[in-house]
């Protein structure tokens, strides 16, 4: 098999596209009343930060997403922590209207709001704010951000991506930012796994979300493939595994009927065990992180883990854990 020849369906049946060249979400995630699933797959309010919000997010922001996110029940911190990445690197970019001023569409400060916007939800004002409140300020524009989301369906985790929407009417804006806060939160098999060979290749790989496909791709930053994005994320992790999927499906150890699923364990599809094309590593949740075909990017997305169920016109071959 040629190098880096290693390809996902496109267009699968229960996925939609967000843009081209965008991510992918499941259809019942972004169907209004799915907030309750895509509140867990961000990881809830109560989600540790990942290894990626460690190092992308100051201290003091990261406190204060967590913080703000509390008087929104249902609303992940998470999602304000990508969305404050989103719009001005948590308040370190020295873009216009970030610090002073305005932007060319009249958004300010690091939550990026427009006047109206922040006036509509800068009361009352919170611990450590100022007084009066200005969108400048991070404790007060983060709090606002948190009323606008909580106000536009993330009371209760109704609808998030409605309420991401509203905050920024782009469909390509909201798969950016739930994407990125699907990175940022950890889960409690994460959080166990964390400083094993899989946690570490788990949140490597989760930090390249949004990288291109690219066909033989093995770069940060560049591109991927699938077993690019593999290699690539075990590497990080100490752990030396061959270049394209079936070589990776042939090298390393399946699990048995029966065997937990943990994070980091490698989800191989194509047609048969001699005829792996792609490969995805396991976070959790019945979630994987993958390169998965051209016009796509690095992402966040289902995966069945039952060997034998359909994915797209693929099975699920089979798993393996590359750190036994």
């Amino acid at each position: 098999m040629t190098i880096g020849l290693d390809a996902a369906p496109a267009g699968l049946g229960t996925k939609i596209a967000a843009g081209a060249g965008g991510l992918v979400l499941l259809v019942a995630v972004l169907a209004a009343g799915a907030g309750a699933g895509i509140a867990s797959l961000l990881g809830g309010g109560s989600a540790a930060p990942s290894a990626t919000a460690t190092t992308n997010i100051p201290p003091a922001m990261l406190a204060l997403y967590q913080e703000a996110a509390t008087t929104c029940p249902g609303l992940p911190w998470t999602v304000l922590a990508a969305i404050g990445t989103v719009e001005s690197a948590n308040g370190t970019s020295t873009l216009p209207g970030v610090k002073s001023g305005q932007n060319a569409a009249g958004a300010m400060g690091p939550l990026q709001m427009l006047g109206p916007t922040f006036a509509a939800y800068d009361t009352p004002v919170p611990p450590g704010g100022a007084d009066p409140p200005s969108p400048y300020d991070p404790v007060d524009a983060v709090y606002a951000a948190a009323r606008d989301l909580c106000a536009n369906g993330a009371a209760n985790g109704a609808n998030l991506p409605a309420s991401v929407y509203a905050y920024n009417h782009s469909t390509q804006y909201v798969v950016e930012v739930l994407a990125l806060a699907s990175s940022y939160g950890q889960t409690q098999a994460q959080t166990v796994a964390a400083g094993t060979a899989g946690g570490i290749a788990v949140d490597w790989a989760l930090a390249q979300v949004g990288t291109p496909y690219i066909w033989g791709g093995e770069t940060p930053g560049v591109g991927f493939d699938c077993s690019g994005l593999v290699q690539a994320a075990y590497k990080v992790a100490g752990i030396t595994l061959p270049r394209v999927a079936q070589d990776q499906y042939d090298a390393t150890i399946k699990l048995a009927p029966g065997d937990p699923l943990q994070p980091g364990d490698l989800m191989f599809f194509g047609q048969s065990t001699s005829d792996v094309t792609h490969v995805g590593i396991y976070i959790g949740g019945g979630q994987m992180v993958d390169a998965p075909h051209t016009g796509a990017d690095v992402r966040v997305e289902a995966t069945p883990t039952t060997p034998g169920a359909p994915w797209g016109t693929d099975v699920l071959v089979g798993m393996s854990n590359p750190a036994a």
